[in-house]
């Protein structure tokens, strides 16, 4: 199994889904990428050897509710290439995820990620 190199992997942080609309607040389509892990399987499909583990940060989202009704934290998993691939919408070409920098942003995150996690 090959590993992939540093710059084929999210870097640990928070994230917008494409589909983000700031009008609808910070949250929407927000995540927090937390780990890559792998598939234990030899014989998995080609593409799912590796995945992004990630919990979302909005109430709503399945992955968060079924934690909650489980009592144990609950993540999304993605396969890494489509983790990092691109998407084309009315013509235009971007990255399916983009990493959130600005400083304000990811302190209200940091909160969201507490509150909803405790971590």
């Amino acid at each position: 199994m090959k590993i992939p190199t540093k710059d084929q992997v999210p870097k640990p942080g928070y994230y917008y889904h494409y589909k983000h609309d700031l009008a609808k607040g910070i949250r929407d389509y927000a995540y927090e990428v937390c780990a890559v892990g792998f598939h234990t399987e030899d014989d998995c499909r080609p593409g799912d050897t590796w995945f992004v583990n990630y919990r979302p940060l909005y109430e709503d989202a399945f992955v968060y509710q079924a934690g909650k009704r489980l009592s144990i934290e609950c993540m999304d998993n993605r396969p890494l290439e489509m983790w990092m691939g691109k998407v084309t919408k009315d013509g235009r070409t971007f990255p399916r995820f983009s990493r959130i920098s600005d400083p304000a942003v990811i302190a209200e995150l940091e909160v969201v990620r507490k509150e909803m996690y405790g971590k």
